[in-house]
């Protein structure tokens, strides 16, 4: 790496294709845990977790049982990967072994600096803080 590192959000999305057998699914987790090994050991990754299948969902109602995703949108699981950009991480995410047997992932980096409301984030508005 010539640049300046920076961490990615992996998140694992989506279920395995219906019609993989088995077999073709331990192949693939057999394969991305050789993989991840192989890209913790190089320093281009961070080890995250898989995600149970239970959740609550907390927001200004109250708590709720969860997550209410579709299938589609299943978070399985995250980790980090280490890149100097979001398309070399993004190139590594492609290299993952599950993608073909369905799932997806989503790569996303990661902000250091703190919120504030006076700046256009995920959770901001882009007509601005209390517009």
């Amino acid at each position: 790496m010539s640049g300046v590192p920076k961490e990615y959000l992996v998140l694992s999305r989506g279920k395995w294709d219906a019609d993989a057998s088995a077999e073709e699914i331990q192949h693939a987790i057999d394969a991305f845990y050789a993989w991840r090994d192989r890209l913790v050991e190089e320093g281009r990754m961070k080890i995250g977790q898989r995600l149970s299948t239970e959740g609550k969902v907390v927001n200004k109602q109250g708590v709720t049982d969860g997550p209410f995703a579709e299938t589609r949108e299943v978070i399985g699981g995250y980790w980090l990967f280490v890149a100097e950009t979001l398309e070399d991480a993004a190139a590594l995410a492609a290299q993952n072994p599950c993608v073909a047997c369905g799932l997806s992932f989503e790569v996303r980096p990661i902000e250091h600096e703190r919120a504030s409301a006076y700046r256009v984030t995920n959770e901001t508005p882009a007509r601005g803080a209390t517009g």
